[in-house]
C-alpha cells in the first residue's frame, strides 16, 4: 500500500488504519459520531493527500478541457477554481474533478484517488490538442482543515487574507513558514474550511504548526468514515457509490456542471444534450427515513407494492439529525421531492421521503 506523508502521525495518535484506494489511511480516530461533530460543531483536519493532482499546461491546455469536460473552462479567470467531470464517451463518467486556474495556460486538475491512473490514461489518449500533462500526485500532500473555526485556525500561520477567499477560490501564500502553498475553498463536508496543498517535504512541519494553532479550538485529526458522512450530509456524490461509469452526469443531478454552449464540442455532448431535452429514465435523489432504520448502498428502493424502483448509492444514520438518510437512483416518476419510497432494510420495507439535497449545508 502507498503511504502519504502523514502515515506515522496517523499511527503515533493512534488511528484505526485501513487500505482506501491503494493507500493505507485513517478511518477513524476517536469515534466517526465524535469527529463527524467535531467539523459540524469547532474544527477537523482531514489528510486527504491520497487525492491526485494533474498539471495541464500549454497553448493546447484550454481547448483540450474544454474537450475532455463538460463544463465551461473558458468561464474561469485566476484565482478561481471549477467543479466538472470527465464524460467517458458512453454517456457515463470517467472521474468527478476540480480544475484550478493559475493563468493562461496552466491548470491543476484535482482527481479522485482511486481514479489517478485511470484519470491520466484517460487524458493522454484524448489529448489531440498538444496541451502538456504532468501527474504530480507522488509529490503533493493536502490538508482539508473544516469547521466553522477553520478560519480562526489558520490564520494563525499564515499572512494571507483568508476572508478574501470566496468559494472556489484559492490563493498562492505562505503556510506556517512554507512558500507557495496553495489555499483553497472548495470543501466536501458542507461546513466552512479550506484546503491546503504543498510539497511533501514540508507535511510533518505544517500539520504541527495545524495542530498547535488549533489546540485552543479543540482541533481534532478525522478519519475518511466520518469524511464520508459529512459529505453525505452535504448532499455531495462519492465517486464509486453515486456517480461512476454506468451514470450519466444528468441523471447524478450534475446538469449544472454540463454546459452546452457555442464553440465547446466535448466528449459525449449530442447524447448529454439528448438526455437533457428528452429527460432520463432515473434521476439520482436524496431521501430521509420515516421508519427506523439505516439505509446501506445497493439495499433495494421499492414501492408501496414492494415493486423495484431503485437502489441506495450512499446511506447512513447522520450523526447531526439522528435520522436515517441517503441517496439513490430510482424510476423518474419517484424522484419528485415529498414522493413516499420504501427502503428494503434486511428485505423489510421501511419508509421514507424523497428529499431536496443537501441535507446539511453551511458554506
Amino acid at each position: 500500500m502507498k503511504k502519504t506523508a502523514f502515515n506515522h502521525l496517523h499511527k503515533q495518535l493512534g488511528a484505526r488504519m485501513s487500505e482506501f484506494a491503494g493507500f493505507e489511511m485513517p478511518i477513524e480516530y476517536s469515534g466517526i459520531t465524535d469527529e463527524h461533530l467535531t467539523v459540524r460543531n469547532a474544527v477537523g483536519v482531514f489528510d486527504v493527500s491520497h487525492m491526485g493532482e494533474i498539471w495541464v499546461k500549454g497553448p493546447g491546455a484550454p481547448d483540450f478541457l474544454q474537450y475532455v469536460t463538460t463544463n465551461d473552462v473558458s468561464r474561469l479567470v485566476p484565482g478561481k477554481a471549477q467543479y466538472t467531470c470527465f464524460p467517458n464517451g458512453r454517456g457515463g463518467i470517467v472521474d468527478d474533478l476540480i480544475i484550478y486556474y493559475f493563468e493562461p495556460e496552466k491548470y491543476m486538475l484535482v482527481v479522485n484517488a482511486s481514479n489517478i491512473e485511470k484519470d491520466f490514461n484517460w487524458m493522454k489518449q484524448n489529448q489531440k490538442t498538444g496541451a502538456e500533462l504532468e501527474n504530480a500526485s507522488d509529490r503533493m500532500s493536502q490538508l482539508a482543515i473544516q469547521g466553522p473555526d477553520a478560519e480562526k485556525v489558520l490564520r494563525k500561520i499564515t499572512p494571507v487574507d483568508l476572508s478574501a477567499i470566496d468559494s472556489f477560490c484559492f490563493v498562492t501564500g505562505s503556510v506556517a513558514g512554507a512558500a507557495e502553498v496553495i489555499i483553497s475553498r472548495t470543501g466536501y463536508t458542507g461546513s466552512k474550511g479550506f484546503e491546503i496543498y504543498f510539497g511533501n517535504e514540508h507535511a510533518e512541519k505544517i500539520w504541527k504548526a495545524v495542530f498547535n494553532a488549533g489546540r485552543e479550538y479543540g482541533i481534532k485529526p478525522i478519519g475518511l468514515a466520518a469524511r464520508d458522512t459529512l459529505r453525505l450530509e452535504a448532499g455531495l456524490c462519492l465517486y464509486g457509490n453515486d456517480i461512476d461509469d454506468t451514470t450519466s452526469p444528468i441523471e447524478a443531478g450534475l446538469g449544472w456542471i454540463t454546459k452546452f454552449v457555442e464553440n465547446k464540442d466535448f466528449i459525449d455532448r449530442e447524447f448529454l444534450q439528448n438526455q437533457k431535452q428528452q429527460g432520463v429514465t432515473r434521476k439520482l435523489i436524496g431521501f430521509e427515513m420515516i421508519d427506523r432504520g439505516i439505509p446501506r448502498q445497493h439495499y433495494e428502493i421499492v414501492d408501496q407494492g414492494g415493486k423495484r424502483i431503485g437502489d441506495v448509492t450512499s446511506g447512513t444514520m447522520s450523526p447531526l439529525s439522528r435520522k436515517g438518510i441517503g441517496m439513490g437512483y430510482v424510476q423518474t416518476a419517484y424522484s419528485k421531492a415529498g414522493q413516499e419510497i420504501f427502503v428494503a432494510v434486511r428485505n423489510k420495507p421501511l419508509k421514507a421521503l424523497v428529499v431536496k439535497l443537501p441535507f446539511y449545508r453551511d458554506i
